[in-house]
């Protein structure tokens, strides 16, 4: 009897948890028509290669979703979570994520050039390959630019962040 109980209390969890990390339908539908939706749940919400340039996003919960490829040019995500979000590759290009939570999501390869990320979380994103030049970085906590593709203002080098830079 005990077994049964344990399988049916699991069960139960899996539900659980799927549910907490849904993205709102009625949100993904208002932001695929409108290109708007702030503060809305978008958790999980797999919108990878989406065109989504200069979208209203500010405060919305992204944690976990998947915006691979994602066109985000000029999107606006200013406290938005973003936590796990899989951005691989997302074009970024002068969008504000300003005060934005980024911990654990995956950048790599993004294009974030003129971006705000003043003042957001960062621990534990990964920014290999990404293009930060002309970036806004002040106040951003926990960012580790190695392999990031960092521009020097006024130098028409660039210069690649790794561990065997000293």
């Amino acid at each position: 009897m005990k077994k049964y109980g344990l399988v049916l209390f699991s069960l139960m969890m899996v539900f659980i948890l799927q549910a907490t990390f849904a993205a709102n339908p009625t949100h993904l539908k208002t932001l695929k028509e409108t290109k708007k939706c702030v503060r809305c749940n978008l958790s999980g919400a797999r919108l990878s290669g989406a065109r989504l340039m200069r979208a209203q996003l500010s405060g919305a919960n992204l944690s976990g979703a998947k915006l691979r490829a994602t066109n985000l040019r000029g999107a606006n995500l200013s406290g938005a979570n973003l936590g796990s979000a899989d951005l691989r590759r997302a074009n970024l290009r002068g969008a504000s994520l300003n005060g934005a939570r980024l911990n654990g999501a995956d950048l790599g390869g993004a294009n974030l050039r003129g971006a705000d990320l003043r003042n957001a979380k960062m621990q534990g994103t990964n920014l290999k390959g990404a293009n930060l030049k002309g970036a806004k970085t002040e106040g951003a906590t926990g960012a580790n630019f190695s392999g990031a593709i960092l521009y020097l203002e006024g130098i028409d080098l660039f210069w690649e962040v790794n561990d065997n830079n000293s």
